[in-house]
């Protein structure tokens, strides 16, 4: 198996709901769920692949308080090499809704530091060699961001293939975004997208004419992955075929991180040597697992566990 690593934003995630309608200001209203737990992008895709029992490396930084020793606790030996910043651990606060969708109130936090230099404190080039490395939150994280083309300097170096979720950046799809992720995705071997994400980016509306363009622009035999909720999931692959993947049917309990967790197995299953096809149904059946679970599970094989 190839080696695998995420590297980009871990953070604190808060979730309760769903609420229903939003509440007046002034009010307070009770609400049915609520979970503490590891968030952000790298971290929902980490604890995926930690509970898939796949082995990989994760390069995060952490704030100076309680919450960023939470965080570094959650992934024992592998967060041992995490920099601390004398800021205050990222947190979100996740407001869930009956029909699945979800608010975000975030902080700035830790993630605005995370630079290369604490990527390369925890990730060995020689060790990743021929693997592949998640690339994350892109929006959030201003530090390594700005320092993104030695990153990708640094992975060709080391015949890494990069594979990249930019997240969804805090101002919107505006033409200076669009215009930083296609010169991104000109250098990434995989591009794991939402359907807004590639349609915007591609000027498309079409979602399947949005794959076909944006791999237009990435190098040779590239992967273009389209993320698209309750109808599964599309890819073209380096022979330029298009694979698709349904969706089971779930009832859901919350989609936070929904994507990152597809994004989690299916690179492990890419890493593994399946066909593309085999990689879009780990992903979609292991986040559709996650998504119906609480606590949340992500073995599609198990049974069952009440939702309580």
């Amino acid at each position: 198996m190839r080696p695998l690593a995420v590297i980009g934003n871990v953070n604190v995630d808060l979730i309760l709901g769903p609420a229903a309608p939003w509440p007046k200001a002034g009010t307070e209203i009770i609400v049915d769920h609520d979970e503490l737990r590891v968030g952000g992008s790298a971290g929902n895709s980490a604890l995926a692949w930690q509970a898939l029992g796949v082995e990989f490396e994760i390069a995060a930084n952490i704030g100076s308080d309680q919450f960023g020793r939470w965080l570094a606790e959650a992934f024992g030996q592998r967060s041992e090499k995490w920099p601390v910043r004398p800021e205050r651990t990222t947190l979100s606060v996740g407001i869930t809704h009956p029909d699945g969708e979800r608010t975000f109130f975030t902080t700035t936090g830790h993630l605005l530091r995370f630079s290369l230099e604490d990527v390369f404190a925890v990730i060995d080039g020689e060790r990743l060699r021929g693997g592949c490395a998640l690339l994350c939150g892109a929006f959030l994280t201003d530090d390594l961001t700005k320092e993104y083309d030695a990153f990708f300097d640094w992975a060709e170096h080391h015949d890494i293939t990069v594979a990249l979720d930019t997240g969804w950046p805090l101002d919107g799809w505006t033409e200076e975004n669009c215009v930083a992720t296609r010169s991104w995705l000109s250098r990434s071997g995989i591009a794991l997208l939402n359907e807004v994400e590639a349609t915007t980016l591609a000027g498309i509306a079409d979602p399947i004419e949005a794959t076909r363009e944006i791999r237009s622009h990435m190098p040779k035999g590239a992967i273009v992955v389209v993320k698209r909720g309750p109808d599964g999931a599309t890819a073209i692959g380096p022979d330029g075929l298009l694979v698709s993947a349904a969706a089971p049917f779930v009832k859901v309990v919350d989609t936070i991180g929904a994507g990152d967790v597809f994004n989690a197995a299916f690179l492990a299953a890419l890493a593994d040597g399946k066909s593309l096809a085999s990689c879009l149904a780990a992903g979609t059946e292991v986040a559709s697992r996650a998504i119906s679970t609480l606590p949340r599970s992500y073995d599609p094989s198990s049974p069952e566990e009440p939702v309580r």
